[in-house]
């Protein structure tokens, strides 16, 4: 008897130790997060796609954009690209009020592989993408709408696609705003993903795996993700407006692609380094980064952004891989003074 009991026994030992082990590192949730999550399913969900929305054609591929317009609209185009795995949701509205306040129209959309453009279900070795594919496609939101030129804003991988775009399509950016992202993701110079992110991340999948399934897990889960991102930044996040943009997601959208992650993550690896390109770029370009990025780290920011020719630098003390409130008024008077740049350069 005791030898069956013993094995038994330190068998239990060490599923308490990895039982610990998962949840010792899993971010800190509010510890109502579980009513509040009920009352938003209980609850009528707020609207969060208050512009006109509608689908742009890249080849064969549908894009799913938004435009958002103030009452003094100048005509002056702003394009809003999101980042890996994220829809357009992810712009707060703290965000883009402000812009369209001050004149601008805003225009947010889809990646292709994530809400409601299309997923590109037949991915595979003949049909995978690059950054240049994404590239086009918020072109072909331009070409779509008849803009000649915009303002574009891209964050993590959408700031990659955006030094694309500028790149590949000088003439149609009116500047360049590429936040908290990088010039080559794979640096071996640079720091790659930190391990203690990695680790979080898989040990949330690890905790949650066996009830995706059902909604709540889902919310949650995404919830985590943002406060990992989040990192030690001194701010807080607003819990009950941003449960319901992923049950708006879930509910009224096409809900989260688990494939877009492998998708986004292959056309960031494939498209490689854009260092010798950013250095040819002749576009004004503002690069915003945040010293407690839990990603991408801040060393990304000051290898690429000095290559820019005549770029400026906005280091956020204290900020993650996020775009919270706290910051945004930094944020916007350095975008106001981007575009009054490029206002000066056409003038001459």
């Amino acid at each position: 008897m005791t030898t069956i009991l013993v094995p038994i026994g330190a068998f239990l030992f060490l599923l308490l130790i990895i039982h610990n082990w998962i949840i010792s590192s899993e971010p800190r949730l509010p510890s109502n997060i579980n009513i509040l999550i009920q009352e938003i399913i209980d609850g009528d969900l707020p609207e969060l796609l208050p512009g006109q929305s509608g689908l742009a054609k890249n080849g064969n591929i549908k894009i799913a954009y938004e435009i958002l317009e103030g009452q003094n609209c100048k005509d002056i185009n702003i394009l809003l690209i999101n980042g890996l795995s994220q829809t357009l949701l992810e712009w707060p509205s703290y965000f883009y009020n402000p812009l369209l306040e001050a004149g601008y129209r805003v225009i947010r959309y889809d990646n292709r592989g994530v809400g409601e453009s299309d997923w590109m279900l037949n991915w595979g070795e003949n049909n995978k993408y690059t950054l240049n594919e994404m590239a086009t496609d918020g072109i072909a939101i331009l070409n779509h709408l008849e803009i000649d030129k915009a303002h574009i804003i891209g964050s993590s991988m959408g700031g990659m696609i955006c030094q694309q775009m500028a790149i590949n399509f000088p003439n149609r950016i009116l500047s360049l705003t590429s936040i908290m992202s990088t010039g080559f993701y794979f640096d071996n110079k640079l720091t790659d993903v930190p391990k203690s992110f990695a680790l979080k991340i898989l040990k949330l999948i690890f905790r949650h795996k066996k009830s995706m399934g059902k909604i709540e897990t889902k919310i949650k889960f995404q919830y985590a993700i943002r406060q990992i991102l989040k990192g030690k930044g001194d701010y807080e996040l607003d819990t009950k407006t941003i449960l319901h943009q992923f049950y708006y997601e879930i509910k009224n959208r096409n809900g989260y692609n688990s494939k877009a992650n492998d998708q986004h993550g292959y056309a960031i690896k494939k498209s490689g380094s854009r260092y010798e390109e950013l250095k040819k770029l002749n576009v004004p370009s503002l690069i915003i980064h945040g010293t407690d990025d839990t990603l991408i780290l801040v060393n990304h920011a000051k290898k690429y952004a000095p290559m820019i020719p005549n770029s400026t630098s906005l280091i956020l003390d204290g900020m993650g891989h996020d775009i919270p409130e706290k910051y945004t008024p930094l944020i916007l008077e350095s975008l106001y003074s981007l575009f009054q740049k490029n206002k000066n350069l056409m003038a001459n």
